[in-house]
């Protein structure tokens, strides 16, 4: 019966009602029947016409955001809840339906339609990312992880009232036995919840973002990345192959972002050539006529000439080398080496550019070249950095140095020729 309390039902379900008071015997069979039937129409049928609906108008506008909702089934997952409300409707009131069973059946039918905007509320929070996406500051400031933390809190507090509506309990009531065991909660919870103050740390420190190139040996990453969510941060390695992170992992250890890199003005190139000590010497007369024919030398060693015929002045010309000043091989090989970068198109003018001398070691001097190249795409920066060495390894021979390199059998093969010619 209806509750005294209840509005009068529509006048299409009021004629219901009194057919089925005209055969009591039979109501308490046929009306539970009639609701899963009701329940039935409105699912597959009603349901599918107001989504059709919906669709045409959808297609018709020129906005996007409805698109976007629209791909997210959010109007398929909505559409559910209006079964449930009519069940609802029909079981208040048609007769003859047990009191215990109509009990049972306005639970499940709360509970579908908690559940129903749960998964409604899902969709809502994937068309809001997707269309927040297209937005130009979205590779910056992801909000993936934030989206996943308010659907774990919408799923968690949704199977709360689910329990208590098919339990005929109090929130209230069930949240405090939660709340009881609220140390057992955050032990299960433990990493959703250093996911969820990683990811924070993340985004508000702008630490990564996607589409960075990051490097992480602990894991085995080097390459892009292409996913930021609330527990895992995905990595697409140079070879194709995708490692996952955890995201504290990432707020905890340290790892190498080359974004900024990217943002700047070209990629470093930091090599060393690696001079054979044996090789340096003082140039003499002929040498300096001989590496005059080089252009991009020719005002430099004009310069440095007149500079040490000054300061050698009061010396004899055929002083020793230790007792005046003199040009090296290696030191016009210097200069050298950044007129040739200067004037190199792959070489950025812009930014840092410098050859310098290390350390000497057992292997040598290095030779270092520091220097940013134009190109940030990895193909060109290789062919640009090997361009550079390939050329001064070839005319360091102009500057009588050697290159060092540990001995091969080659260069033993004289002394064992030699030494077989002697037996």
């Amino acid at each position: 019966m209806l509750a005294q309390d209840a509005p009068p039902p529509p006048d299409w379900l009021q004629w219901i009602v009194d057919r089925f008071a005209e055969y009591p015997t039979a109501a308490p069979i046929l009306a539970p029947l009639f609701v899963v039937a009701v329940w039935l129409l409105m699912l597959f049928g009603v349901r599918r016409v107001l989504l059709w609906v919906a669709r045409r108008i959808v297609d018709r506008t020129k906005t996007e955001w409805d698109d976007l909702l629209l791909k997210s089934r959010l109007l398929h997952r909505l559409s559910h809840v209006l079964p449930f409300v009519v069940v609802l409707t029909v079981v208040e009131a048609l007769p003859g339906i047990d009191g215990e069973l109509a009990t049972w059946i306005r639970r499940v039918a709360g509970a579908g339609i908690v559940v129903a905007l749960i998964a409604s509320l899902h969709a809502l929070l994937d068309g809001v990312h997707a269309f927040y996406r297209h937005r130009q500051d979205a590779r910056r400031r992801p909000i993936k992880g934030y989206v996943q933390l308010v659907k774990i809190l919408a799923t968690v507090g949704g199977v709360v009232v689910v329990v208590a509506t098919l339990s005929g309990s109090e929130v209230g009531t069930l949240v405090t036995g939660i709340g009881v065991s609220t140390a057992v909660v955050l032990f299960v919870f433990k990493d959703t919840i250093l996911s969820v103050l990683a990811s924070i740390h993340l985004t508000a420190y702008d630490m990564v973002r996607v589409g960075d190139w990051i490097e992480m040996p602990k894991h085995g990453a080097d390459g892009d990345v292409v996913d930021i969510a609330l527990h895992t941060v995905k990595v697409q390695n140079w070879d194709k192959t995708i490692t996952t992170i955890p995201t504290h992992d990432l707020y905890a250890e340290s790892f190498r972002n080359w974004r900024g890199m990217q943002e700047s003005g070209g990629r470093r190139i930091k090599r060393s050539l690696t001079i054979d000590v044996g090789s340096i010497r003082f140039l003499e007369d002929e040498d300096l006529e001989r590496l005059r024919e080089i252009r991009v030398l020719r005002d430099y060693l004009d310069s440095k000439q007149r500079e040490l015929a000054e300061a050698n002045a009061d010396l004899d010309l055929d002083a020793p080398h230790a007792d005046r000043r003199s040009l090296t091989n290696i030191g016009t090989f210097r200069v050298y080496c950044v007129e040739y970068l200067r004037a190199h198109p792959g070489v950025n003018q812009d930014m840092t550019l410098l050859v310098r001398q290390l350390q000497s070691t057992e292997s040598g001097v290095p030779l270092e070249l520091y220097l940013f190249t134009k190109t940030k795409n990895w193909a060109e920066y290789e062919r640009v950095q090997a361009d550079v060495f390939d050329h001064l390894f070839a005319v360091a021979r102009e500057f009588d140095l050697r290159i060092f390199q540990l001995p091969t059998g080659r260069d033993f093969e004289p002394l064992v020729i030699a030494s077989r010619s002697g037996t």
